[in-house]
């Protein structure tokens, strides 16, 4: 059956040579929002695993050719290519005399097209095949539907390195984002939470950034788990420098997602830009150490607006690199503290964090009488049955009884025919000596 499922995935069904029915932005619809529409043909089980040199699919090469045309998050560039397709617009953007897209400036187009006279789609696409990846795109079975959400700022197509499935990473999947240089308190919750969540079976996706981003990643890969890279470059540019290892080995054990071709730089832009797709393909995002003015917190709003889960890892009041986790948290964000309390929220039904209490101790199992009993001695001195009795207003043969219970657990002790709180306050084995 046709139609999107609980949490926006597209369920499909083959309809006539090779066509399917998936979910995809119909011009008339609100942006942002989509509808059950017949998409282009997918050809997720050829391409992907095309060898070099290999002719792709049209559309395929057609869309890899814009990702080195267009700047991701471009809503005006995503109108079109809704609009017109893909082939379509690749052809007009490489076409000097041909008609410019809707309402298109001059000076845009004229940009645009000489970014296209350099596009080598064929070219990228067996380099990224030549790294073992592939670039998938909508339509393709692989292709995480909650993307669309992102109306026509949705990524043209994702260039991925690593051998997992990224729909299906994405099903339990959740962002762990914060301050680049962040403190030692940060990594530690980073890191933590990141082997929390990889040992409890959630894709823990970020940045791949110094501070929370790589603690975070490394957290999952020190539990053998599962963790995804969405990167501001290409596939093949590992940034920062610092962290080419650490991605390397994202690559091989987990995914190294992006939107750009290979080869292709970082920007400041295209790290905002980037943000947008770590919030649109997880369930929630979690922040861990942020200023006032964060690209984590971006990446949070981001997330609230999707409809996605918001939290937030509270810090010192003093530091200021918690000050925009905490101004977060004032709003819509939830406060968290461990990956069980962000499976509760991300979670199934069913998924609680366990109960957390103090430490029980053997007075607060007294019965209410013995607590009277025990509250009516003295601080310093000692006091007979009656005069006890009198003051918990208990009958004087129950307080006797209760005093003896109280002196075989250890809180008080008899002096002749009067009592006393026990003189020492010693925890030993199953008991714990003293009124306090």
């Amino acid at each position: 059956m046709n139609g999107i499922d609980a949490w926006g995935f597209a369920i499909r069904e083959p309809q006539s040579a090779g066509k399917y029915r998936d979910r995809t932005l119909d011009p008339k619809a609100e942006p942002g929002h989509a509808v059950p529409t017949t998409t282009e043909p997918s050809s997720a089980t050829t391409d992907p695993s095309r060898a070099a040199g290999e002719a792709p699919d049209p559309r395929r090469t057609a869309r890899a050719a814009l990702t080195r045309i267009l700047e991701p998050g471009d809503e005006t560039a995503g109108r079109w290519l809704r609009e017109m397709g893909p082939e379509a617009l690749w052809q007009t953007l490489s076409d000097d005399d041909a008609a410019p897209p809707p309402g298109a400036s001059p000076a845009k187009v004229a940009g645009l097209r000489l970014r296209a006279a350099r596009a080598r789609p064929t070219t990228d696409l067996d380099a990224v095949t030549a790294l073992g990846g592939r670039f998938i795109c909508p339509g393709d079975d692989e292709w995480p539907g909650q993307l669309d959400d992102l109306g026509d700022a949705r990524p043209i197509g994702l260039w991925v390195r690593g051998t997992a499935n990224l729909r299906l990473w994405a099903l339990r999947s959740v962002a762990v984002v914060g301050a680049r240089a962040c403190t030692e308190y940060g990594a530690h919750l980073a890191t933590t939470l990141g082997a929390g969540l990889a040992d409890r079976g959630w894709t823990v996706v970020s940045g791949a950034a110094y501070g929370v981003d790589g603690a975070a990643h490394r957290g999952a890969l020190a539990a053998d788990g599962a963790t995804t890279a969405v990167m501001a470059s290409g596939v093949d540019h590992p940034y920062p420098r610092g962290h080419t290892e650490l991605i390397g080995r994202i690559a091989e054990q987990g995914l190294v997602v992006a939107e750009l071709p290979p080869g292709d730089h970082p920007t400041r832009s295209r790290f905002i830009q980037r943000n947008r797709v770590i919030a649109a393909l997880t369930r929630g995002t979690v922040v861990v150490e942020a200023e006032l003015r964060s690209g984590s917190l971006v990446t949070a709003r981001r997330a609230q607006t999707l409809g996605r889960f918001t939290m937030g890892m509270p810090g010192p009041v003093t530091s200021g690199l918690s000050a925009g986790v905490h101004q977060l948290l004032r709003g819509e964000a939830a406060v968290v503290t461990d990956a069980d309390e962000i499976i509760e929220l991300v979670g199934s039904i069913g998924d609680l964090a366990p109960d957390r209490e103090g430490r029980t101790r053997i007075r607060d199992l007294l019965d209410p009488v013995a607590t009277l009993v025990l509250e009516a001695l003295p601080a310093r001195g000692s006091a007979g049955t009656g005069h006890l009795a009198q003051e918990a207003g208990v009958p004087r043969d129950v307080t006797r009884a209760k005093l003896f219970e109280l002196l075989s657990l250890g809180f008080v002790q008899k002096c002749g025919d009067r009592w006393e709180l026990a003189r020492r306050a010693e925890t030993t084995g199953r008991s714990r000596r003293g009124g306090t």
